[in-house]
């Protein structure tokens, strides 16, 4: 914790706040995209795609769950895209999963987290969405194999979620909003994008 402490004292030493990048931030945010992320500590969406302050507005949870809005219309989840399209206007959404996910990884388990109420409440958002993989079992994937196609499935099925909520259903169909399906590989740096044309996940080409 020193050295976290140690870094946020000297932040304005570390940084040109006399630059315009900085006073043009204190007149308003302009995010080009909506960044779902988990809140695991090895997912940090501006290390990934290289934002600077300002270009990526985002919503971060355990296991990056957007929960069906008709079923959990108050939420934070909720709150933050209405926010997000209605005020700032965003024009891209992209739902990130990853690899090791200890949301992805309690489920396609079954772990017992009878000692973590709220985790497992929280994670029962998720779980119908999730059946059809769950239901099926490991069907002779190794563990972490599992954790990944659960993980990548998840993506696919907060992407379905979010296109419940009335102000992105609304913006796809007047076609002003995009919505973008990742997965990235914690160990490697490698980024998987899913395809509009097959629903699949491909290895983004550097």
């Amino acid at each position: 914790m020193k050295a976290l402490l140690d870094r946020a004292r000297s932040f304005r030493r570390r940084v040109d706040f006399e630059s315009d990048t900085y006073r043009k931030l204190a007149e308003g945010q302009f995010p080009q995209a909506l960044f779902i992320a988990c809140s695991d500590s090895r997912v940090i969406p501006a290390l990934i795609t290289g934002a600077r302050p300002g270009e990526v507005f985002e919503m971060r949870n355990a296991g990056n769950i957007v929960p069906p809005y008709e079923q959990h219309p108050v939420s934070g989840e909720a709150a933050t895209v209405e926010y997000a399209l209605e005020v700032l206007d965003v024009r891209d959404i992209v739902v990130c999963g990853h690899s090791h996910c200890g949301a992805m990884g309690a489920l396609s388990s079954g772990k017992d987290l009878s000692a973590l109420p709220r985790v497992g409440a929280w994670l029962d958002v998720a779980r119908p969405g999730l059946a059809p993989v769950l239901d099926r079992g490991p069907a002779g994937l190794s563990d972490e194999a599992q954790v990944t196609e659960l993980a990548q499935f998840n993506v696919r099925v907060q992407l379905a979620a979010l296109q419940g909520y009335p102000a992105v259903r609304r913006r796809l169909a007047e076609g002003v909003l995009r919505l973008h399906g990742w997965y990235y590989e914690v160990e490697t740096g490698k980024l998987w994008e899913l395809g509009e044309d097959d629903g699949n996940f491909r290895v983004h080409a550097c």
